[in-house]
């Protein structure tokens, strides 16, 4: 089925952020939009249900994901070549992040249509504000590859990275994720930010390769600080270095547990602390 062709200015995707937890946070714009378009796009129908129903918006409502934003394109091009106007939602926060729509705005936008946004909640931008590391520059990596080389490619361009970065991480996944950001990043601080505005909010904040998880529940968006921000780590010279090498190889320490120590006092990535270890 070919695209619609649409005059500019014909159709308008209002992509509207919604909140990340607290219904409070959304804009009166927002809900505005959400009413007078003719129909909501939407990452999940019953999640964005419960927020139409506490404040009243009757609008009709149509999945729109990443297993049926192909699918579901011709028909959402079809209504915006008529002069139809959507809105664009994902479950919580600001859509695109991480979330579907991407394929949508592009589309709509070559076709001629206008991409509209109406600002607002953002777990990236909540996060980032509450952690107390420098803002500029910042990366946004969203979800890390779950394995393998892509996995590990990612986190060393993160690694080289000059500011602060943003991901996010699933529960399930967090401890994991933890680990191998030390391995990548070595003991900088980071701030753990779960169910941000919700009722079981928690801000954790520590280094890497130390800080846990008190609570393993709740989607987390992980702010790590830039390479040379951190004052936790006084410069060890290496023969400071050295001689805490050989005294924990004196005490009958594996390279494995060797090198995790290393890395935790003195701020090496696990790679380069391993390095260390099997030099000597």
């Amino acid at each position: 089925m070919s695209e619609p062709t649409i005059d500019s200015g014909a159709g308008t995707v209002y992509v509207v952020s919604t909140p990340i937890g607290n219904l409070e946070d959304v804009s009166e714009r927002a809900l505005r939009v959400l009413r007078e378009v003719e129909l909501i796009a939407c990452e999940d129908t019953r999640h964005t249900a419960v927020l139409c129903a506490r404040f009243g918006v009757a609008t009709p409502r149509v999945s729109l994901h990443a297993h049926n934003e192909a699918r579901r394109l011709p028909e959402l091009l079809e209504r915006l070549a008529r002069g139809g106007s959507i809105a664009l939602v994902s479950d919580a926060g600001t859509p695109l992040l991480s979330d579907p729509g991407e394929r949508l705005v592009r589309a709509a936008l070559e076709a001629g249509a206008r991409v509209v946004p109406v600002p607002g909640a953002s777990a990236l931008l909540a996060a980032l504000v509450a952690s107390g590391f420098a803002t500029r520059p910042f990366a946004f990596a969203g979800f890390l590859p779950r394995r393998g080389a892509e996995r590990a490619r990612e986190l060393a361009t993160l690694a080289a990275f000059p500011g602060t970065i943003v991901l996010y991480e699933a529960p399930n996944r967090a401890a994991a994720t933890l680990r191998d950001l030390f391995d990548a990043f070595g003991a900088r601080r980071v701030l753990l930010a779960r169910e941000l505005t919700k009722r079981h909010e928690t801000l954790t904040r520590g280094v890497l390769g130390q800080v846990e998880l008190d609570d393993p529940r709740g989607e987390l968006a992980i702010v790590i600080e830039g390479p040379g921000e951190s004052a936790t780590q006084p410069e060890a010279s290496e023969a400071e270095i050295a001689a805490e090498l050989e005294r924990l190889r004196a005490q009958g320490h594996s390279a494995r547990d060797t090198a995790r120590a290393l890395a935790a006092r003195f701020g090496l990535s696990r790679r380069e602390a391993y390095a260390r270890v099997i030099k000597r």
